[in-house]
């Protein structure tokens, strides 16, 4: 049974990228951001299957949790958090989670939710009785990160919806559980690339890929960003990453994309957000469109 370090930090909404950044550097597949206004607003709508019944919810923390192997470098990682969040004054606390069990609770609260006008998100161990023009995506994140229900990830799902004609080579970077590849194939993409630095988020994807019949269509790829795909010239490019690696990653898009090619980018906090237009536009990537939700914003470029 494969046991985890679960990293619960509590921190304004203004630190969420440093939190995330941190998590990010020291190998994390992913966050879960358990965010009190997603929180609010579900119970609001009386949509309380969608959060864990053990949230609370307050107006001035954000809880972001990431997810480390129990291993070797399990002692030098907590070592560089407890430095990284002391500089920052920010509270946090650990615990330990197999598996198996992360897996489990998933199901007691996710649930299928419609995303843009026909995707749908559906758990591999739920039933949904599908509607006509519905697209239905069947997902088990596992331990890896996006099933839907975040806004970053739901306004990517959106944006590919809007964007994808049908045929294109579309790369999916930061790929997580491996949805939005899945997504673009399922949408009519003609070639998806997704890649991961994470192991576990690389085998997550493959199976939720195979799971939804794409494999013909949907490579995943082992790397840091872009690191691995020289040569790859893409149509659309998207990211659900986080602002500062979105930054990083701006002029290498450029150079991945054809001419007329789109950047979707989310992750991205609103504070941020001008920082990071401004980034598209210095390594030569024209502000398309804006998508926001709440605190968080997706931007599009192209690449003219």
């Amino acid at each position: 049974m494969n046991k985890w370090r679960e990293i619960t930090v509590f921190t304004p909404r203004e630190q969420l990228d440093n939190v995330a950044a941190i998590f990010h550097e020291l190998g994390s597949g992913g966050v879960v951001i358990e965010d009190p206004a997603f929180i609010l607003e579900c119970i609001r709508l009386g949509n309380t299957e969608t959060i864990a019944p053990t949230l609370v919810p307050t107006d001035e923390e954000t809880a972001v949790k990431a997810y480390f192997p129990c291993d070797d470098s399990l002692s030098e990682r907590l070592e560089t958090i407890s430095l990284q969040l002391g500089e920052l004054s920010l509270r946090w606390q650990t615990g330990e989670v197999c598996e198996e069990d992360w897996a489990t609770s998933w199901q007691s609260y996710y649930k299928p939710v419609q995303v843009g006008r026909h995707l749908v998100v559906k758990p591999s161990w739920e039933e949904y009785n599908t509607a006509p023009g519905d697209i239905v995506i069947e997902m088990d994140p596992g331990m890896a990160f996006g099933c839907g229900t975040h806004a970053t990830t739901a306004m990517c799902l959106a944006l590919l919806e809007e964007h994808l004609r049908g045929g294109e080579t579309v790369c999916d970077v930061g790929t997580g559980s491996g949805i939005l590849a899945v997504a673009a194939a399922l949408l009519g993409a003609g070639q998806v690339i997704a890649v991961d630095l994470d192991e576990v988020a690389i085998r997550t994807a493959r199976e939720n890929i195979s799971r939804n019949g794409v494999d013909d269509r949907v490579t995943v790829l082992g790397g840091d960003l872009l690191n691995n795909l020289a040569g790859v010239k893409a149509d659309v490019l998207v990211a659900n990453i986080i602002a500062d690696v979105i930054i990083r990653l701006a002029p290498d898009a450029f150079a991945a994309l054809k001419p007329g090619g789109l950047f979707i980018a989310s992750g991205i906090i609103r504070d941020r957000a001008e920082e990071v237009r401004q980034t598209f536009l210095a390594a030569g990537l024209e502000p398309l469109s804006t998508k926001e939700d709440d605190e968080w914003v997706a931007l599009v470029g192209v690449k003219r």
